[in-house]
């Protein structure tokens, strides 16, 4: 059974789900060809695949940061239909059952803004208003992000909701930080371009020990070797060279990785061989 739940130095990391929902996979494997992907997922009759809304909660025994809050409640019915998304207990159920509220979160960093990455950053309340999901966080996000998901292009236009983030200005929880920042002691936001221009990835550090969430850039397991680049990407041959070199430094620093959309595993590990990357989950122990 996967790991979804590390020791990193002095912090505690867990893997969360918001759920999953369903992407065509030809567009989750960009130029690759269906009969090579399709040894890693069978697509429905839809050509579809089953993908995670995986998010990540740090402890660092002074602050709790979340990463990402996946697609949320904020779905239309046939929004919902056509992805055909399972929420079931969702993020706030998982948090509920590690033992923490919303109101315990002190930071939110979506890696971009895509509405199942930050569908969760917000939810109606009885007044029929979108105010923040977690009431005491500040949420961390690109400057650049936040420029493009207000006016998007015609590309990636229905990947955003301004419901998902609008809300957060209005109630003076937005920090909009340019390029790499330190969010609390022991984790950062790393821009990594390609995805969307201004795509951020996140990095945990404790006690020498790295723990790098790839959101987007790499968004599963299957995604290690370099030409698998989703279509969704803006910029993949930006998304081709921030692959190879963070997933060097993963090699030669021996980090964990943590992946957004991996239906199995949180968390893993990456070495080299005859010039390919290959990556090994961390399991429970049998």
């Amino acid at each position: 059974m996967t790991l979804n739940k590390l020791t990193l130095g002095d912090f505690t990391v867990y893997g969360l789900r918001d759920g999953f929902f369903y992407l065509d996979g030809g567009a989750m494997f960009g130029v690759v060809p269906k009969v090579l992907w399709e040894k890693m997922y069978m697509p429905d009759s839809l050509n579809r695949i089953k993908m995670s809304l995986n998010s990540l909660l740090i402890d660092t025994q002074e602050k709790l940061v979340l990463v990402e809050t996946g697609i949320g409640e904020n779905l239309k019915e046939k929004f919902a239909r056509h992805y055909s998304i399972e929420r079931k207990p969702g993020l706030l159920g998982e948090l509920r059952q590690k033992g923490y509220s919303a109101g315990d979160i002190n930071y939110v960093i979506n890696t971009h803004l895509h509405f199942d990455h930050c569908g969760g950053n917000t939810y109606k309340n009885e007044q029929g208003r979108f105010v923040p999901t977690f009431p005491n966080a500040e949420y961390i996000i690109q400057k650049g992000e936040w420029e493009d998901a207000l006016d998007p292009g015609s590309r990636d236009r229905p990947s955003y909701d301004i419901n998902n983030f609008l809300p957060l200005k209005e109630h003076g929880q937005l920090k909009l930080v340019d390029g790499d920042s330190e969010v609390t002691e022991g984790v950062k936001v790393v821009l990594a371009e390609g995805h969307t221009s201004s795509h951020q990835c996140v990095k945990v550090e404790s006690q020498g020990k790295v723990l790098f969430f790839m959101g987007d850039l790499i968004p599963a397991s299957s995604h290690i070797h370099l030409p698998y680049v989703m279509s969704y990407d803006l910029y993949p041959v930006k998304t081709l060279e921030n692959k190879e070199k963070f997933l060097q430094k993963a090699v030669r620093n021996r980090w964990i990785i943590a992946f957004n959309h991996d239906p199995e595993h949180f968390f893993g590990t990456i070495s080299k061989t005859e010039g390919k990357f290959l990556f090994s989950p961390l399991n429970n122990p049998a």
